[in-house]
């Protein structure tokens, strides 16, 4: 029972990655938080943020991402703070637009101008803010199973209140039903409980709670995301939730690239091959211009 909850979400869903050298461990100071990052390969930047309650691990390199994009871009994948081996403040105003702006400190940090940059979940919501606040920073922007934060409603701050609290307390119970694929029977509280319990071995709830308590913070305007002035790849399964605010993107930027994943979940999506396919199709179809 308990692997099927886990391949029904996608959590320990991965492929065999591509044989690739050990890529570099590294870190820097961004205004006080260390955040930690790989990179590897040479070529036009590309930089990868995950999503929440994973890591660059779990997110990039085990479902084979990381590896394929290093193999013909240079890429970095940040642990984001509150996350992996990055630093993990419990401060909420430590997190929302401060989590994009790790980024653009990394950037600095590189010497980059410009990069291809590749959010998922948590990591879409947090560069389609960056990018509206500093779209100079893109050469095009791609967001994976989210969409941004386009608008918040009271049913949002409830959502947000109740998950919040839930990680005070390790649990993932709220989480794991809304982004549950809704042709499949759902987990038993002790499948929660056990997947809660693996998912947070080694984090910190506090900053976690502190994330999501956050994501109010994280906000765009549609209007605002839909003039982004540099090409976007949307990437969605067609059994996740968020496709709908993937379809209201696209009514209003029809310049929009969306590719849906057939069958694929929230969390299953970045393991397959057709996620790592149309996000290197899309990047060699939008290289740097001189």
């Amino acid at each position: 029972m308990r692997r099927r909850t886990l391949t029904a979400l996608g959590l320990c869903a991965s492929l065999p990655a591509p044989a690739l050298a050990t890529p570099q461990d590294r870190q820097f100071d961004s205004a006080g938080v260390p955040i930690r990052f790989l990179e590897e390969g040479s070529g036009e930047p590309v930089i990868l943020i995950h999503g929440y309650t994973v890591n660059t691990e779990r997110q990039w390199v085990q479902t084979g991402v990381f590896p394929a994009l290093a193999a013909k871009y240079r890429t970095m994948a940040l642990d984001a703070r509150g996350h992996g081996q990055s630093g993990k403040p419990h401060d909420r105003a430590q997190y929302g637009p401060e989590m994009g702006r790790d980024i653009s400190r990394l950037m600095e940090h590189l010497g980059i101008a410009k990069a291809h940059i590749v959010g998922y979940s948590m990591g879409a919501h947090i560069v389609a803010q960056l990018a509206t606040t500093e779209p100079q920073r893109f050469l095009t922007l791609t967001l994976g199973g989210a969409a941004g934060r386009l608008g918040w409603t009271p049913e949002d701050q409830q959502r947000v209140d109740v998950e919040s609290a839930e990680m005070d307390q390790g649990l993932l119970r709220s989480q794991f039903m809304r982004l549950w694929p809704r042709d499949r029977p759902p987990p038993s509280e002790a499948e929660i409980r056990a997947d809660s319990e693996r998912r947070l071995a080694g984090q910190d709830p506090r900053a976690l709670a502190a994330v999501r308590r956050s994501n109010p913070d994280q906000v765009v305007p549609l209007e605002r995301l839909a003039a982004v002035p540099v090409p976007v790849l949307g990437i969605v399964g067609t059994a996740d939730p968020y496709l709908r605010d993937f379809e209201r993107l696209k009514a209003a930027m029809p310049s929009l690239r969306l590719v849906t994943i057939p069958g694929a979940s929230h969390g299953s999506a970045p393991g397959t091959p057709e996620f790592r396919e149309a996000l290197l199709a899309f990047l060699q179809a939008n290289p740097a211009r001189a």
